[in-house]
């Protein structure tokens, strides 16, 4: 009985160690600096336009931001193989870390100076250029991140993540709310700039990642196409390189879809800034908390397929708990179970399915392929989210929206279902995901 015991606690103990290891640590960073542009552009400026009286269908139009995210693919060659002057010396990552952490900062305060109120263009230039700066921080961060973790950390690491990401992202949005209900939204804004330097300072302390590879330097032409079109070639040329694209696009879509549009509905319920901190900033932040954790030990427990399968189930059925928010009205006991279990299972689907997409790129590519394949996660979302989230809920009410969310869902489900049973999920694998020869298996 003794000896079982022992190694039980052994078993868990192994299950937790990889959280305190110093890649972990350097991902839970990472994901701290990650995590905060997408708050400045995201429920922020949401509630932001909401206060202002701006219409629905306007202030969904602004997750057309967020596309610049999607678009990222096209420039993230740029940051695997291009030498910035001077700054090299740093090494490429640790080069490109700062010079996308500053400008993000930059960005963050353009948009803090401007008014929605009296000069809307002015406030979609700001957030294009937060999303455009934020984007490009977010290349070298998951490349850094990818290049850091060994393949059997890639579980915990993903964790380590999403906490931080979670982390930067409550943050800076309980700092802007609390500080613009005091001070006004510029200094909100401002003050939030200062979540970029986790990430920057991780990359100067710790220098280039152990792990990444170095395809051709870039001298001619010939050279600068082969590391643009390298990427993509090598992606698709595995098997069912195509189907696993197809699930990466719609796996989300109502996710994304509901996501996006959840202050409006904080808002038409009468709920104050003070009882969103609470309960869609506080409670959320403890939940996704208890979710990633869920979601480190599952993906050890359960293995990739099986663990990915029950985060798309349950990111499809947490939609429903704001249908019956809709319907119940303004309660705050509604409101925070409906946050608690959408933040749970967000944050268990953020670890295993990062941990999935970090899986699926080649080590020689890393920065090019995880822009891919992040891009193409939320594209479909909210391409639809901007362009008919806020009439979709004007005609049809927030309860049969959130209904319409979930059905949006299924497809993904059946989609990595049939993957898994034919073993395409394990033959597209990338090189990031293989275990060395001097490394404990995944």
């Amino acid at each position: 009985m003794d000896a079982s015991n022992s190694a039980e606690r052994r078993s868990v103990w192994n299950s937790i160690k990889p959280y305190f290891e110093r890649e972990s640590l350097a991902a839970f960073m990472l994901g701290m600096s990650s995590g905060f542009p997408y708050a400045m552009i995201g429920a922020t400026l949401t509630t932001r336009l909401a206060q202002d009286g701006i219409d629905k269908k306007t202030v969904t139009a602004f997750t057309l931001a967020f596309l610049v995210y999607n678009l990222k693919v096209f420039w993230a060659w740029i940051i695997d193989g291009v030498h910035l002057p001077v700054l090299h010396r740093l090494g490429q990552r640790v080069s490109w870390m700062l010079v996308c952490g500053l400008a993000v900062m930059a960005a963050v305060l353009n948009l803090a100076l401007v008014d929605p109120s009296s000069d809307m263009g002015a406030t979609v230039l700001a957030a294009v250029l937060v999303g455009v700066a934020g984007a490009s921080f977010d290349i070298v961060i998951d490349a850094y991140r990818i290049e850091t973790l060994k393949p059997y950390q890639l579980g915990t690491g993903s964790g380590m993540s999403q906490y931080g990401w979670r982390i930067g992202s409550a943050g800076a949005g309980a700092l802007a709310l609390v500080l613009s209900a005091r001070f006004g939204w510029s200094v909100g804004y401002a003050a939030c700039a200062l979540f970029a330097l986790p990430a920057v300072l991780t990359a100067l302390i710790l220098g280039e990642p152990e792990r990444r590879k170095v395809v051709v330097e870039k001298k001619g032409m010939a050279e600068v196409w082969s590391s643009i079109a390298g990427p993509f070639r090598e992606f698709f040329q595995r098997h069912g390189a195509f189907l696993v694209l197809l699930f990466i696009l719609v796996h989300k879509i109502g996710d994304t879809l509901a996501n996006l549009t959840f202050r409006l509905l904080f808002d038409d319920l009468g709920f104050t800034n003070d009882e969103i901190a609470i309960y869609d900033i506080g409670l959320g932040f403890w939940a996704y908390m208890i979710g990633v954790f869920i979601g480190g030990v599952a993906y050890a427990r359960l293995g990739l397929k099986r663990s990915v399968l029950l985060s798309l189930v349950l990111m499809g059925v947490s939609n429903l708990s704001f249908a019956a928010l809709a319907a119940a009205g303004h309660s705050n006991w509604g409101m925070a179970g409906a946050i608690g279990f959408e933040n749970i299972a967000s944050g268990y689907g953020g670890v295993v399915v990062i941990a999935y997409f970090s899986a699926l790129c080649d080590l020689r590519y890393t920065a090019a392929q995880y822009a891919l394949i992040s891009a193409g996660a939320s594209v479909v979302g909210r391409l639809v989210t901007g362009t008919t989230a806020g009439a979709l809920i004007d005609a049809m009410g927030y309860v049969n929206f959130y209904l319409l969310t979930t059905v949006a869902a299924l497809p993904g489900i059946v989609l990595f279902w049939w993957l898994s049973r034919s073993g395409l999920v394990d033959e597209a694998l990338g090189t990031a995901g293989e275990v060395g020869p001097d490394e404990p298996p995944a």
